[in-house]
């Protein structure tokens, strides 16, 4: 795999909703050490679980969004109803 640095405006947001997911992480971990209702436990999971998901789904957009259009360049309206449609469809990822 190439490795090459790049950024996106939405590269800030993505690391802030993980480190959420860390802390929450965190938060079930020392729950269930602490011999908490698993309902709490549940809840807590619930939250890592959204946390990653909407990291993930930001990203995927994100690469579809700037890095698919930089590959791709210009295309004929069909082509450009194929792509969107693709994009559309990831957002339920």
């Amino acid at each position: 795999m190439t490795e090459h640095t790049h950024r996106h405006d939405t590269h800030p947001e993505i690391v802030k909703r993980l480190k959420r997911a860390e802390g929450h992480l965190k938060s079930v971990i020392a729950m269930i050490d602490a011999g908490r209702p698993c309902l709490d436990i549940a809840q807590q999971l619930h939250a890592v679980e959204k946390a990653i998901t909407n990291a993930k789904r930001t990203l995927i957009q994100d690469h579809l969004d700037h890095c698919l259009e930089e590959t791709i360049g210009p295309v004929d309206r069909e082509q450009r109803q194929t792509i969107d449609a693709f994009k559309t469809i990831t957002k339920y990822l």
